[in-house]
This record gives structure tokens, C-alpha cells and sequence, in this order.
């Protein structure tokens, strides 16, 4: 039978018998014979085989490699710009060639789908309930029978093929985490037996120069401070040397200037109402507002001193709450009418007293010339 009518008649199968023939290793080495002798010279300028079984990925794998080495900005002993520039263009030509190696194969693979589709049109309907992908013997329910639970058991294989991908990266993960630790710890490690040396150092220059000698108290033990039954008696010698020596706490610090400030510009604003008159004329009022506006602005200051102060105390029960401008205005007018009452009471009390002396006096003066004039007679 001549070759034309064989492919007439059977030209699926005479391709698919031709097709070991073109994957052979005597086809492929004649594939290679064809190529050209300038890219050959761009496979050996790449350092690669020049057969043209080089994949893409070895392909870019030795271009980086010679980038670095002879790129002008790789800062390489060995960098060269023209034998680079002749790199670059070797790299085009062979991702050129592999591009259309790959096309080839595509086709080839097209060509063969659309064969395979014409079979499979052709042939009887019930074969395609019988494929199950080949797995299984015996009748068509039994095969799909043995389908089902082949794909049950592939599900669950793939399941847990996920859950261990998660667990290795969630190991990783923690893994990470443990190193970042460890030198965090390292660090802070270091520090502190850097400040230990310094503090040492110190201690030693001070000694050398005599400065812990003739100090009161050398040569004796120290006084032993009150026991305290809830707290470790180190510590609570520790904070009683601390105390001693004038040291306090941040939070008490920020306290005591809380408090040093509210009485300070509370008597300021009392002053400036006691130097008004009761009742306030208008340019007064005007006055007492100015000055009630600046208090305002204070008090507004001293308030985000008591935010950063509850911020830092370590007791709830320490903490303080804000000062209202309006309880302090009202606190203020009050303490001032209490002392104009206070004055206008004294002073009532010191005319009663010149009068009950003018009184005493004036009998004392009548008696005393009573007395003369019968002295006299």
C-alpha cells in the first residue's frame, strides 16, 4: 500500500506511530545539527551546552551569573562592558530560539489533541462511561464503584497533605519567632553587662583616687530600717536607702507639682477677687472674666498633667480626676464671701470693743472727778 493512501485512509494512526519516531534521541541530535553556527556561538559565549537542550530557567540562571560577573556597574574585578554587551545579545538570540522550540512543540501538541478528539468522536458512546480515569476492574458499576472511592481516598490524601503544609509553616513561623527572641535576648543581654563594666569601671577609677575614703560610717554595719512583714527585706532596705538619699518615684514627683500648681493659681485667682469690690462694677466684672479665662487655660494645661500622671501611678486608687473650671470658680467666689463675712464680723467685733473701752473709760473719768470733788470738799 503506497504511503498516500495509508495517510488517506488511517491518518491518526499513522501519526501516532510516527510520533516515537520524532521524540527519538537519533531525531533530536538531528535537530541539534541544525542549529546555526552563530547560535551556537551564543550558547558557548553563555557557557552552555550547545545542543539546544538548555530550558529557560538554566538559561536566565547563567545569564545572572555572567551579569555579575562582567556587568559595568557590578563593581566586579572582572567587569567588561563589550564582552557583556556581547552576553546580552547571546541571551536574546537563545530566549529567541527556545521561544520558537517552544511554538514547534505546541503545534505538535495541537495537532495531536485534535487526533485524539476525532478518535474519541468516532468511537462508541458507551466507552466513555468506562475510562474512570483508568482505575478499577469489572463491570461499568463496579469500576465506578472503585472511582468513588479512589477519588474519596485522593481527597483525603490531599487533605492532609494541606494540614501538614500548614503545620510545617506555622513551625517555621514560630520557629522565627524563637530566633528573634533569642537575639532580642542576646541584645538586651549585652547592654546590660556593658552597663555593668561601666558602673565597675567607675567604681574602680573612684577608688583609685581615694574618694570612698574618710567616709562617715566606714568600717561599721548599717542601721537596720523597720521590718516590713509584706515585702522582701532586701527590697524594703533597698527603697529605704533610696528614700534616705532623696530619691522618689516619678509618679509621686508628678503629684506633688499636680498639686503645687492648683494651689498656686487657685490663691492667685482668690488674690485678684479679693482686690475686687463686692459687688463688681462693670469694668470689674470685665476684669474678674479676663483673669477667670487665664485660669481656664491653666486648669486646661494642668488637666493633661493628671492624664500622663494616671497614666504612670500604680495604684487605681491614686489616681486623680480632672479639675472643673466651674466647681473652682464656684469654690473660689464662696471662699471669698466667707472671708468678707469673716472681715465684716472682726470688724464689728473691734467697734464694739472701742466702744465698750470708750464706755469703761468715760465712767472710769466720771468717778475719778466724782472722787475729786469730794476730795476737795
Amino acid at each position: 500500500m503506497s504511503c498516500s493512501l495509508l495517510l488517506r485512509l488511517h491518518p491518526g494512526k499513522l501519526h501516532r506511530a510516527l510520533l516515537p519516531l520524532c521524540c527519538s534521541p537519533a531525531l533530536r541530535a538531528l535537530s541539534s545539527v541544525s542549529i546555526s553556527r552563530s547560535l551556537k556561538e551564543s550558547y558557548r559565549l553563555l557557557q552552555l551546552p550547545d545542543d539546544g537542550a538548555s530550558s529557560p530557567a538554566e538559561v536566565k540562571e547563567a545569564y545572572l551569573h555572567l551579569a555579575k560577573l562582567y556587568h559595568p556597574d557590578s563593581g566586579a574585578p572582572t567587569a567588561d562592558a563589550a564582552l557583556f554587551s556581547q552576553i546580552e545579545e547571546a541571551y536574546r538570540a537563545v530566549l529567541t530560539h527556545l521561544c520558537q522550540q517552544r511554538s514547534a512543540s505546541q503545534y505538535t501538541q495541537t495537532q495531536e489533541e485534535e487526533e485524539e478528539d476525532k478518535v474519541k468522536g468516532q468511537a462508541p458512546q458507551h466507552r466513555h462511561y468506562l475510562s474512570f480515569e483508568g482505575v478499577g476492574s469489572g463491570t461499568p458499576s463496579q469500576r465506578e464503584r472503585q472511582y468513588r472511592q479512589f477519588r474519596v481516598d485522593r481527597a483525603t490524601d490531599q487533605v492532609l497533605e494541606y494540614r501538614q503544609k500548614e503545620m510545617e509553616q506555622a513551625a517555621a513561623e514560630e520557629g522565627a519567632m524563637v530566633i528573634r527572641d533569642a537575639r532580642l535576648r542576646s541584645k538586651q543581654i549585652k547592654i546590660t553587662q556593658a552597663l555593668d563594666r561601666l558602673v565597675e569601671d567607675l567604681i574602680q577609677e573612684s577608688m583609685a583616687r581615694g574618694d570612698f575614703q574618710n567616709l562617715p560610717g566606714t568600717g561599721k554595719p548599717l542601721n537596720k530600717f523597720d521590718h516590713n512583714p509584706y515585702m522582701d527585706p532586701m527590697t524594703h532596705n533597698l527603697n529605704r536607702i533610696l528614700i534616705d538619699n532623696g530619691y522618689q518615684p516619678e509618679w509621686i514627683v508628678v503629684q506633688k507639682e499636680i498639686r503645687e500648681t492648683i494651689r498656686k493659681i487657685r490663691e492667685r485667682l482668690q488674690n485678684v477677687r479679693a482686690r475686687l469690690g463686692e459687688p463688681m462694677s462693670c469694668s470689674e466684672n470685665i476684669q474678674w472674666k479676663e483673669h477667670c479665662a487665664v485660669f481656664a487655660d491653666e486648669l486646661g494645661k494642668l488637666n493633661k498633667k493628671v492624664d500622663n500622671f494616671n497614666l504612670i501611678v500604680p495604684l487605681m486608687s491614686r489616681q486623680m480626676v480632672h479639675f472643673n473650671l466651674k466647681r473652682e470658680v464656684e469654690k473660689i467666689l464662696k471662699t471669698d464671701e466667707l472671708i468678707r463675712q469673716e472681715r465684716e464680723k472682726e470688724k464689728e467685733r473691734k467697734q464694739k470693743e472701742e466702744m465698750e473701752m470708750a464706755r469703761t473709760s468715760e465712767h472710769t473719768r466720771r468717778g475719778l472727778i466724782t472722787w475729786l470733788h469730794n476730795l476737795l470738799r
